[in-house]
């Protein structure tokens, strides 16, 4: 990948020319939301693009669709199909790059370049998609083998079926946000004395509010309601990728989760990052996942090793005072099960997926302490402290902590990332 005209694009972004990932923006001069990509600290605003008259000529495959990238979703978009998004996303490098395919359009055009460049910190981010269903999976083995083993013991520590095929809950897309939005300490039933026969439940806020790092995928083309998504065609299904935290209440999660699974203490909020990173510009990182030992059921066989991303994520914890401290830094190619086989299993009983649904990798967590992706694994089940600069300690989020996920891959200047994930807690509404 070459270099790109582009100002203040450093070797380090995350958004370099090899990326080029699409997000939601508005500002003050245009407060509707609308389609954008990112390239160094800069915006490229494609509805600005998309009234150029050579538009078509740049992007033929969009010749029907001219006003894609004025909706306030990128739904429409996703779902012109994976081969769509590739030559878009070809298209607008041979733009921004240093030997641009068209100068006059862009790079030679200063008064498009004054209207369609805009600095990222001028913007203001938006969800990318309008997300009708929400799938958290359970993918990853080091997640569920610690927090398993915590509550039932090693040699129980999976279930029988875990090996067997992707597990999965149904959450809550309403309350999915994007980064930098502030998510309030939920109320809910927790048991306040553990050891007290027989349970007491009290409402109260959550004591043990956790955070839970993960990848999250975007569906882009459906399938119809009774068919199902072949796992070696479902990578044709996905548009992209999102960092996601899927805070968790754990203290709400125990007490209420046997026998259907999380409610509450899940569905209070996710946060994801605000930028997709296309499916195409991960596929340079492709890795081996987590061996998995059981004999697979033939929908789930993709036919390769190298099934996930070998994406570097690190969680950063800054304290109401300012202090950060970084309390992760793993790998997302800890999963067990990879995304195509996520979706074969989601669609086996003819379950239609839609442009837009999102699905959760699972909490990804590494083999070693400094890797775990979740407060409950870091503090041992909350038995243990974790040591904070400015001599502070958590075992659980307080209110006013802030959590910084971020994830990148990729050589100095061809760098391909998210961003941020953020969020700050506030404190629970009184009731």
């Amino acid at each position: 990948m070459g270099s790109t005209w582009v100002p203040d694009v450093s070797p380090d972004t995350p958004f370099s020319l090899a990326n080029i990932p699409f997000g939601i923006i508005s500002y003050p001069a245009d407060p509707a939301p609308h389609a954008a990509v990112a390239i160094g600290n800069n915006v490229l605003d494609l509805k600005v693009l998309s009234l150029h008259a050579s538009f078509a000529e740049v992007f033929p495959v969009l010749k029907d669709h001219t006003g894609i990238f004025s909706k306030p979703t990128l739904n429409d978009f996703a779902a012109l199909g994976r081969p769509i998004h590739r030559e878009v996303r070809r298209a607008i490098q041979g733009l921004l790059t240093t030997e641009a395919i068209r100068p006059d359009i862009l790079k030679d055009n200063a008064e498009l370049r004054e209207k369609a460049l805009l600095l990222r910190r001028n913007v203001k981010m938006h969800l990318p998609m309008r997300i009708g269903d929400y799938t958290d999976f359970y993918a990853g083995f080091h997640h569920a083998y610690a927090v398993g083993a915590m509550f039932r013991g090693p040699q129980t520590a999976l279930q029988p079926n875990y090996t067997h095929l992707p597990v999965g809950y149904h959450g809550r897309s309403s309350s999915i946000v994007v980064s930098d939005t502030p998510i309030k300490r939920p109320f809910g039933q927790i048991i306040i004395d553990p050891t007290a026969e027989p349970k007491q439940p009290a409402t109260a806020p959550s004591r043990r509010l956790d955070i839970e790092l993960e990848l999250g995928c975007f569906i882009a083309t459906p399938n119809e309601m009774g068919t199902s998504i072949k796992v070696t065609s479902a990578e044709d299904h996905i548009f992209g990728y999102v960092l996601l935290n899927d805070w968790s209440a754990r203290d709400i999660q125990t007490w209420e989760y046997i026998p259907l699974g999380p409610f509450n203490g899940k569905n209070f909020a996710t946060s994801i990052s605000p930028w997709v990173v296309l499916a195409d510009a991960l596929e340079p990182f492709r890795s081996k996942g987590i061996d998995n030992w059981t004999p697979l059921q033939g929908y789930l066989n993709e036919g390769r090793e190298e099934n996930v991303f070998d994406i570097e994520l690190q969680i950063d914890l800054q304290t109401p005072q300012g202090d950060t401290t970084t309390i992760c830094t793993t790998s997302s190619k800890y999963l067990i099960w990879s995304f195509p086989q996520m979706i074969a299993h989601h669609s086996l009983g003819g379950c239609p997926l839609r442009a837009g649904d999102l699905l959760g990798s699972g909490t990804i967590s590494g083999p070693s302490m400094r890797e775990k992706g979740s407060l409950l694994e870091l503090s041992e089940g909350g038995k243990k402290d974790i040591m904070l600069y400015g001599m502070d300690v958590r075992r659980f989020l307080k209110d006013g902590d802030t959590v910084i996920i971020s994830g990148i891959c990729g050589k100095l200047g061809e760098r391909v990332g998210f961003g941020e994930c953020v969020g700050r807690i506030l404190g629970a509404t009184p009731q």
